[in-house]
């Protein structure tokens, strides 16, 4: 083997496959098998090679990037983003490290004209989008991109006849997890707190998932136990407070996510309710902040990682030319002192 720079075709004499073969591990083509990819990825490393992405890109008649849109979302801070995407982040800037593509991330209002063509601006080869708001706006815009044939894939509820290609959890089984949970803890008045409605259809999945626990439970799914309210924490105390204002017996809420779930606490705690005694709590995403919320928070974690992996993926895989699907991606209770 020669002694100078490596290059791939080193690499693949010594892992017994063809150049090619190594071209696409080395860029995350999930045609390459996941031990296969290993093994080429290891040699390259021991060889200290290194990817001429320049090259590369000019072959294709790419950029080598990907742009991450984040939509201004309320937060517990001043970054405007939903907390969940930012766990999302750093596996999405991971994975595209690893496969060879540079992050491009912008922040975006959703009233602003974000459905610009990156691909013939040249900022970028393909589109991640995390974050909408209103879907019944929202969904205007994926038409857009789709007519303009642009490369993009986006997190959100997976459903058919949607616009391009959708990452997401299964909330419907997310929402059966939390109110199944709750029922098992001896639980039959269980409140939701989320916009079930189809402006909002992640929290509308998991409405689905939580009605049909009850049923299957032989409990009434009561009108009057449902408060409509967006994901975030003041909105999460202001829909706490409307429901105990209702007089409506309840003996557990389960919220549509944890900044929702962290609020209701709140106001639970300021009306004298004690958590779980009086009230069992269960949220929806696993934030960092849940586990240190007073009292720890009950959730349904989704797995933002292996997310954050699939959605680089796929979109690599949209850009290459081959056909892909959504993907749903399974939740987790994850049990702490709330319930």
């Amino acid at each position: 083997m020669s002694q100078e720079k490596p290059t791939s075709f080193d690499i693949a004499e010594l892992a017994g496959v063809s150049q090619p073969t190594v071209s696409r591990a080395l860029r995350g083509d999930r045609t390459v098998s996941e031990a296969t990819r290993i093994r080429i990825e290891a040699i390259a490393r021991q060889l200290n090679y290194k990817v001429d992405k320049n090259a590369s890109s000019l072959r294709r008649g790419m950029t080598n990037t990907l742009a991450l849109l984040f939509f201004e979302d309320p937060a517990l801070d001043d970054s405007l983003i939903n907390p969940f995407f930012l766990s999302m982040l750093g596996s999405i800037t991971r994975t595209c490290a690893k496969r060879g593509f540079d992050l491009l991330v912008s922040i975006q209002q959703l009233s602003a004209n974000w459905h610009v063509d990156y691909e013939d601006s040249r900022k970028a080869d393909g589109i991640i989008l995390l974050g909408y708001g209103d879907y019944s706006a929202y969904r205007v815009r994926l038409d857009q991109l789709v007519a303009q044939k642009t490369h993009f894939v986006r997190w959100g509820s997976v459903r058919p006849g949607q616009p391009g290609t959708t990452i997401g959890c299964d909330n419907v089984e997310g929402g059966r997890l939390a109110a199944q949970h709750l029922i098992d803890r001896g639980r039959r008045r269980i409140a939701f707190l989320g916009d079930g409605s189809e402006h909002y259809p992640e929290f509308a999945d998991r409405y689905r998932g939580y009605a049909g626990a009850l049923r299957t439970a032989g409990l009434a799914v009561d009108p009057g136990l449902q408060v409509d309210v967006v994901a975030f924490e003041d909105a999460g105390e202001d829909a706490a407070r409307r429901l105990i204002g209702r007089g409506v017996p309840f003996d557990a809420i389960f919220a549509a996510s944890d900044l929702i779930a962290i609020g209701a606490m709140r106001a639970l705690t300021d009306a004298g309710l004690s958590i779980p005694r009086d009230v069992a709590v269960v949220g929806f995403d696993n934030l960092p902040a849940a586990a240190s919320a007073s009292p720890p928070l009950t959730t349904i974690a989704q797995d933002y990682g292996h997310a954050g992996e699939v959605l680089v993926d796929t979109l690599i895989a949209q850009l290459a030319g081959r056909t892909v699907t959504g993907e749903t991606l399974p939740p987790r209770l994850v049990i702490r002192a709330s319930s």
